[in-house]
């Protein structure tokens, strides 16, 4: 399974429901949104910075989930969300060994 990072940040509307029912609420309905695709949910952090809210998920289908859930979060209006794929140090090597052709522009 793939794993993303979903940088979020409350709208207006967000910080009022999150005023509402609060952050073990908003953690169980974010859990139970990315078990909906098979998901898990595996880190949930809220910050202060330049994110409210960052999600660490494990998803069975790549992309495409990571998508869905973005899409339908994000038209909720309560969020914002922007997602980042991630890697593993077993990834990393893969990559490092494998060949890619490449020139550099004027090379």
């Amino acid at each position: 399974m793939a794993k993303y990072m979903l940088r979020t940040n409350y709208t207006q509307a967000g910080v009022g429901g999150l005023l509402a029912e609060g952050g073990t609420a908003r953690e169980a309905a974010l859990r139970e949104t990315v078990e909906s695709v098979g998901g898990t949910l595996e880190g949930f952090h809220y910050a202060l910075g330049d994110c409210d809210l960052y999600l660490i998920v494990e998803l069975p289908d790549g992309a495409a989930a990571a998508a869905a859930l973005a899409l339908n979060i994000s038209a909720a209006g309560g969020l914002t969300v922007s997602t980042t794929a991630l890697m593993s140090a077993e990834d990393l090597d893969i990559a490092a060994r494998t060949k890619v052709r490449y020139r550099a522009p004027g090379a």
